[in-house]
């Protein structure tokens, strides 16, 4: 049986920034902590938030690293507490938004962090007690504003994820007009991000026909438009629709993931530079090709499915399609441009093993499975 399951109250339109003070009266939020990073605050994006919360008290932390750590979550528990704050505004992408929801965690639950990893069996520790949790996304692709996981590297050094509905935002603030300063590379790699949650979680295994649906829109919308929004920064529209598509990847990814994400997030754990979006781009067609294979029915329409939405009429040519796209957006071809080496397979493997969107891929990787896949993506 499927749990469907949609809760976040989402304001999608250019100008929803001017909600944030109402929303956090709904919730009952009177000192926010903003959760941000240096990028955001140098490209004045911090100043405009902070001129629309004029009349509220509130902290700001803004060391959220690229790739969201153990550590810095507990530096904003340490502002949160030492400001007495009572809420959260997560600003920026996917990193500071799971950064924030990390922080909720810890601040009003016992320590250590890892007993809440999912793979750990902690999903159900996390309880209602989080500190209320406001999101504002400033790229179009992880749509973590909708989604009710967070991934952050332990201090251990694995990249584990955290799964409640309690962590789901209580209030996303999707305003388009955000991202209209985004750099090209940064619309290329995080809308890839978007496209790729769009299509695995339409063939992952689980049975959840609305978040296929939703899925399949957002995977419309993307490939439509990623290419204008990378190209023409400030054309509107294309804005809009990118952060509808990333919202919509988010609101399917709920029935779960696959081989795509357990290696990018294994690799990101062992390179935490390298852009979650980016590998994304890189796995895509290795584990289209991969999941082509997979004997059932069902797979193969969805497969078809797929082809028509990007307008192709043969399902063999999605993966090549997939390619092609990422090199008109001008992303790296393979992990080796990235500086990752066979080298490391070993771990990398390792760490996909583990990871909680292996099972849900519609082929379950082997080793094997897994080299021929990081072979292809080099």
């Amino acid at each position: 049986m499927a749990q469907i399951q949609y809760l976040t109250q989402i304001y999608l339109e250019s100008g929803a920034i001017q909600r944030i003070p109402a929303e956090c009266l709904r919730l009952g939020i009177k000192k926010p902590l903003i959760v941000t990073d240096q990028g955001i605050r140098s490209a004045g994006i911090l100043s405009t938030i902070e001129q629309v919360l004029i009349g509220i008290d509130f902290a700001v932390f803004d060391q959220t690293p690229s790739n969201p750590t153990q550590q810095a979550a507990e530096k904003g528990k340490e502002i949160y507490e030492k400001k007495l704050c009572d809420g959260l505004i997560a600003l920026g992408g996917g990193s500071s938004m799971d950064c924030a929801k990390v922080i909720s965690i810890i601040t009003t639950h016992p320590e250590p962090l890892k007993n809440y990893a999912t793979i750990e069996g902690g999903s159900h520790k996390i309880t209602a007690q989080v500190a209320p949790l406001i999101a504002i996304p400033t790229t179009s692709g992880t749509g973590s504003e909708v989604a009710r996981g967070a991934i952050l590297i332990l201090n251990d050094g694995r990249k584990l994820g955290f799964h409640s509905w309690h962590i789901l935002p209580k209030s996303a603030i999707c305003d388009p007009d955000l991202t209209l300063n985004l750099p090209p590379h940064l619309t290329a790699a995080t809308g890839m991000d978007a496209i790729a949650h769009c299509v695995e979680t339409f063939l992952n295994a689980p049975f959840n026909p609305t978040a296929d649906a939703i899925a399949l829109d957002g995977l419309e919308r993307a490939w439509q438009y990623i290419e204008i929004a990378t190209e023409q920064g400030h054309n509107s529209e294309a804005r809009l629709q990118m952060m509808t598509a990333s919202m919509h990847g988010a609101m399917a990814f709920q029935k779960g993931l696959g081989c795509i994400h357990s290696l990018s997030h294994s690799i990101g754990g062992l390179f935490p530079h390298l852009h979650h979006g980016t590998l994304n781009a890189v796995f895509l067609p290795a584990v289209l090709r991969f999941n082509a294979d997979a004997p059932s029915v069902m797979n193969q329409q969805k497969m078809m499915k797929i082809a028509k939405t990007i307008g192709i009429f043969d399902p063999k040519l999605v993966p090549e399609a997939m390619f092609k796209l990422s090199q008109k957006l001008k992303l790296p071809s393979g992990l080796r441009d990235l500086g990752v080496s066979e080298a490391d397979f070993d771990q990398i493997i390792e760490g996909a093993l583990k990871d909680h969107c292996h099972l849900t891929n519609p082929r379950i990787a082997s080793i094997s499975d897994y080299k021929k896949i990081l072979i292809e993506s080099m």
